[in-house]
């Protein structure tokens, strides 16, 4: 399993890019735009805005980041194994100031662990700011920080809902092309503790092990069915339904609480998070609270009125919530 936040030093995050001053340099600006320095220490909401309000984004540099992050996504599994402690988060949607609270709340990378569950651009107006910044931290401390794939990391999706118009008004289609090459090989669920099982959408009738998904194979692009499209696209049906269903989205399934006690059973689990649907609060139990929804983005699109929210997982696997209350400061572009 990968390591605990107070193991990453300096020199493991030196390593983690690669030790050279040039390449460190090019991820200098990402942690500029979060205002830190060699001090990992939060600070204010309010700081965090005007800083992230100075965005100096260069295609060389974001090109860089991409490709780095490429190989690194190569070199890990399709089914990363995690220790707790650990923050797990939901979709952000490129509310980049949100993500920057999130942080002061959770603590600044390397004080804390993170995974998060997948849908970092589209929608919001910052896309670039967001995943950006999410690369840089997996360059730096690659095995203390974790970002999984969502539905919105496919090409046929965030070509439509904001991403590729941002890329291609601010940069070039050719880097909007590099990001998918990247999403292609980005990790689609994660164990943690070997007791929670995360992904970003949720179960699938064609899932009976674990092995499966270890064994896709990457690069790929997301086919209109099938485990991989589950894994990424698949929702919780209404409280009492069993089994599958048909799902309103025109994609993938909806699941019964009896499939996630099911699944639970058969790979000796305690627990589902997942994100992909705004709710309310921020977080909402399924089956008996044996499933939970994470959804990061509050405030989402400026519409919803709703809370954000991460799943605090501490050493002993124990688990409690943080709560991001809404700002009316989001600007959704769709």
């Amino acid at each position: 399993m990968y390591g605990k936040a107070d193991e990453v030093d300096g020199s493991v995050a030196a390593s983690a890019a690669h030790t050279s001053q040039g390449r460190q340099s090019r991820l200098d600006i990402y942690e500029q735009a979060v205002a830190k320095k060699s001090q990992y220490r939060p600070i204010s909401p309010n700081a965090l805005r005007a800083n992230s309000a100075k965005s100096d984004l260069d295609e060389q540099e974001i090109t860089y980041l991409v490709l780095e992050s490429r190989r690194l996504f190569m070199s890990q599994p399709m089914l990363i194994e995690i220790n707790a402690p650990v923050n797990l988060c939901g979709d952000i949607h490129a509310q980049f100031s949100d993500l920057l609270r999130l942080f002061d709340l959770g603590g600044f990378p390397p004080t804390s662990n993170y995974l998060f569950l997948g849908d970092y651009v589209d929608r919001g107006d910052r896309s670039l700011e967001t995943i950006c910044l999410l690369l840089a931290y997996k360059l730096l401390f690659p095995e203390t920080f974790f970002l999984l794939r969502g539905n919105h990391e496919t090409s046929s999706i965030n070509r439509i809902y904001g991403f590729f118009d941002e890329c291609k008004r601010r940069f070039s289609v050719k880097l909007w092309k590099r990001f998918t090459d990247t999403f292609n090989c980005m990790p689609v669920a994660a164990v943690v503790g070997d007791r929670i099982l995360c992904m970003h959408g949720g179960l699938s009738p064609e899932l009976h092990s674990l092995d499966q998904i270890r064994r896709i194979l990457r690069p790929t692009d997301v086919a209109d069915s099938g485990l991989l499209c589950d894994l990424l696209w698949a929702d919780p049906a209404e409280e009492g339904a069993v089994g599958w269903g048909e799902n309103d989205r025109g994609v993938s399934w909806v699941f019964g609480s009896d499939v996630v006690e099911e699944t639970l059973r058969r790979f000796d689990l305690d627990l589902v998070c997942r994100a992909h649907q705004v709710v309310d609060e921020g977080y909402d139990f399924f089956a008996g609270r044996r499933l939970i929804t994470v959804f990061s983005a509050p405030n989402y699109c400026g519409e919803f009125n709703n809370h954000g929210a991460f799943l605090c997982v501490d050493r002993r696997l124990a688990c409690s919530i943080t709560q991001l209350i809404p700002t009316y400061d989001v600007r959704a572009v769709y």
